[in-house]
Order: structure tokens, then sequence, then C-alpha cells
């Protein structure tokens, strides 16, 4: 099948088919003697692993490790299940951080105290240090005040 076919076959543009290509996520294809590429079976199930994988959150570059032992067939649910724990616990990592963060936010939006239509200045509208690094500016701020006029 030319790289149009495979295209239309897997649900990628011809773009994508060749950009999997030149990232090393998809073997190079046969080409015919006219020069079209010709591709297999094998492409199809290719492409589909590459697309369900970044479905489940992988990176493009997580992905091209697993490549080779896919298309080799030397895949085993060992190794799957080792990908995907350590997907799982970036994921965890990632939501304690967004839960910070919003946490951050909330902090952030009940320490506004200006009056709705008027600027905000940094000191109004930065939430104390919660821990995911938006509040250190503040934190940093108070305590040079402080120790100047403990100091000073």
């Amino acid at each position: 099948m030319n790289i149009s076919q495979l295209a239309k076959t897997t649900g990628v543009s011809t773009d994508t088919v060749r950009y999997y290509e030149k990232q090393g996520l998809l073997q190079a294809p046969t080409r015919q003697d006219n020069g079209y590429r010709s591709y297999t079976a094998a492409h199809i199930e290719a492409i589909r692993f590459v697309r369900g994988a970044q479905s489940l959150g992988f990176s493009l570059a997580e992905i091209r490790v697993i490549v080779p032992q896919f298309a080799q067939g030397q895949l085993g649910r060992t190794d799957i299940e080792h990908q995907l724990q350590t997907k799982m616990a970036q994921i965890d990592t990632h939501i304690k951080q967004l839960q910070t963060l919003k946490k951050e936010l909330q902090a952030t939006f009940a320490s506004l105290r200006c009056a709705r239509n008027e600027p905000v200045t940094t000191a109004q509208g930065t939430a104390v240090n919660s821990g995911s690094g938006a509040g250190v500016a503040r934190v940093r701020k108070s305590f040079a005040k402080t120790a100047s006029a403990t100091h000073g």
C-alpha cells in the first residue's frame, strides 16, 4: 500500500507518517520501482502502537525507546508493566504538583485585597509560599523587609 492508503487506514496524515519515519518510530518502507513507498501490515501495527501509547500519555521520545523491541516482537508483558508503572508514577507526581498549584491559586484568589476595578500590586496579588514555588517571591520580599528592619 502507498503512503496515502496507510494514512487513511491508520487515521493519520501523510505528514505524520513521514515524521514517524524520520523520528525512527516507523521502519523505512521498501521502495517500488517508481520510487513510491510500499507499506505493509507491520507499518499499520506500528502506527497504531505509537498512537495508542500517545493516548496513554507517553511522549514520542519515550515511545522511541520501546519501538525497536515492539518491531522485533520482543516487547514482553514485564516490559509493558514496567513502562505503565513508570508512567503512572509520573502522573501521580504531576497530580500532586497540580493539587499544590491549585491550592496556591485558591490562596492567591483569597488574598486579593484591592478593589475589583483597581490595579493589583505584586504584594497584593501573590499568596504565601505553598511549596509550588509561585509564592516564593513574596516570602523572600517579606523576609528581606523583616531582616532589614531588625538589622537596620
